[in-house]
C-alpha cells in the first residue's frame, strides 16, 4: 500500500499526531497491519481487518473496544504512563466511529503502538512461559465481570465439539478411498476419543463452567513483553468472544508445550514439554487462581487435552476433504500436522497422567 493512501487512512482518526513514515508488521497471518511513525511520539498501529474471513467486522471492532475500555477502567488506579503500557488504546474517526471503511470496503483501525515492548514467537525459557500464563490470567481476570453475553460471536461454533464432529463424519463420508486408508489409524482415535472430548462442551451447555470473556489466539507471539521479558500486556483482540476459560488456556498450552513444530513429521521429535506447562500454569493461577470454580480449576489439564485434540481433529478432516482450508506444502501435509497433534496429545497424557 502506497503512503499516502496510509496517511489518508491515519488522518480520517481524532488524534493531534503528524503523520511521518509507515512500516509493515508482517507478525499477524490474516489481516495487514502497520506501524504509523509520526512527528513525534506516540507511534500509532494501523490495521486493516480481513472482512474475507471476519464476515462481521463491525462487530468484531465493538468487542475489542468494549474489552479495552472495561480494562481501562478497572486499571484506572494506574498512571497514565503504565496504563499506555498495558492497555491497548483504540481510536475513534473523526466522524465519531470505531472504525473508518474506505472506498473498496475495507475496515480498518487505530491504536496507539506499546514503545519498547517485545514479542517471541515461541517459548525458549520457563520465565517465557510463566509470565505469558500470568498475563492471560491477569486478562481473564480483568474481565471476568463482564457480561460475555455482550460480545459478537464473530467466529460461531469456533470451538463446538459437536460441529467438529460433524464436520469430520461429512468429511469422512466424502473422502477419497486412499485418503481413508491413510488415516485410518487417526479416524479411528478421533471416534474412539469422542466422549472425553465432549466433556467440557457438556459442562458449559449445562451451566456448571461459567461464560466468560475469552481472547481465542493465545499463542505466545500474543504476548507483548518488555526487554527484560515481564509480560506487559495481551493483545490481539479480533477473536474476543464469548467461551470458557479451558479454550485459551488449552490453546495457549497447546501452541507452548510442543517441541516440535507444527508440521514436524518426525513424531520422535515430538513431545510435550512439562517445564513450561508447570510455569506457564503457575503464572495463570497467581492471576487467575481465585476466580476460578473448584470445577473450573479440576479440568484446566482436559483443557489443554481438548484443544490439542480440536487442531488435530480440524488438520485430519481437511485432509479428508482434500485440503480446502489450511495451505499445505504437499500431499499428506494436513495429515502430518493432525499425527503431530495425536502425538502431543499422547504425551501430554503420559506425562500429566489424565
Amino acid at each position: 500500500m502506497k503512503s499516502e493512501q496510509l496517511k489518508f487512512i491515519f488522518e480520517q482518526f481524532e488524534h493531534d499526531a503528524e503523520f511521518d513514515s509507515y512500516k509493515e508488521l508482517a507478525s499477524g497471518h490474516i489481516n495487514d497491519t502497520y506501524l504509523i511513525k509520526t512527528k513525534e511520539k506516540p507511534y500509532f498501529v494501523l490495521q486493516r481487518i480481513n472482512h474475507g474471513v471476519f464476515k462481521d467486522v463491525p462487530g468484531l471492532i465493538e468487542n475489542k473496544m468494549l474489552i479495552s475500555n472495561h480494562i481501562k477502567e478497572k486499571l484506572s488506579h494506574l498512571s497514565p504512563k503504565k496504563q499506555n503500557r498495558r492497555i491497548l488504546r483504540f481510536y475513534m474517526t473523526k466522524s465519531g466511529d470505531s472504525y473508518y471503511r474506505g472506498d473498496q470496503g475495507n475496515y480498518w483501525n487505530l491504536m496507539h503502538f506499546i514503545d519498547k515492548s517485545v514479542t517471541h514467537l515461541s517459548v525458549s525459557n520457563e520465565t517465557i512461559a510463566y509470565e505469558g500464563g500470568r498475563l492471560l490470567g491477569q486478562f481473564l481476570t480483568l474481565t471476568n465481570d463482564f457480561d460475555a453475553s455482550k460480545l459478537t460471536e464473530v467466529i460461531p461454533k469456533f470451538h463446538d465439539m459437536s460441529f467438529r464432529y460433524w464436520e469430520f463424519e461429512e468429511a469422512n463420508r466424502k473422502a477419497s478411498q486412499e485418503r481413508l486408508e491413510k488415516a485410518k489409524e487417526q479416524i479411528e482415535l478421533v471416534r474412539n476419543a469422542k466422549e472425553e472430548m465432549h466433556i467440557l462442551q457438556h459442562l458449559k451447555e449445562s451451566g456448571d463452567i461459567k461464560l466468560r470473556v475469552t481472547h481465542n489466539d493465545t499463542k505466545i507471539s500474543n504476548v507483548l513483553f518488555n526487554k527484560r521479558d515481564k509480560g506487559l500486556c495481551l493483545i490481539d483482540l479480533d477473536t474476543v468472544m464469548p467461551g470458557i476459560v479451558h479454550y485459551d488456556f488449552g490453546d495457549a498450552i497447546r501452541t507452548i508445550c510442543n517441541t516440535a513444530a507444527e508440521d514436524e513429521s518426525n513424531l520422535d521429535l515430538v513431545e510435550f514439554n512439562v517445564d513450561y506447562y508447570n510455569a506457564y500454569t503457575k503464572g495463570f493461577l497467581k492471576k487467575m487462581g481465585k476466580s476460578l470454580t473448584p470445577i473450573e480449576l479440576k479440568h484446566l489439564p482436559l483443557g489443554a487435552k481438548t484443544m490439542i485434540f480440536i487442531i488435530g481433529l480440524r488438520f485430519l478432516t481437511d485432509y479428508l476433504n482434500g485440503d480446502i482450508y489450511f495451505k499445505t506444502k504437499y500431499d499428506d501435509h494436513n495429515l502430518d500436522r493432525a499425527k503431530n497433534q495425536f502425538k502431543l496429545l499422547q504425551s501430554l497424557s503420559e506425562k500429566l497422567g489424565v
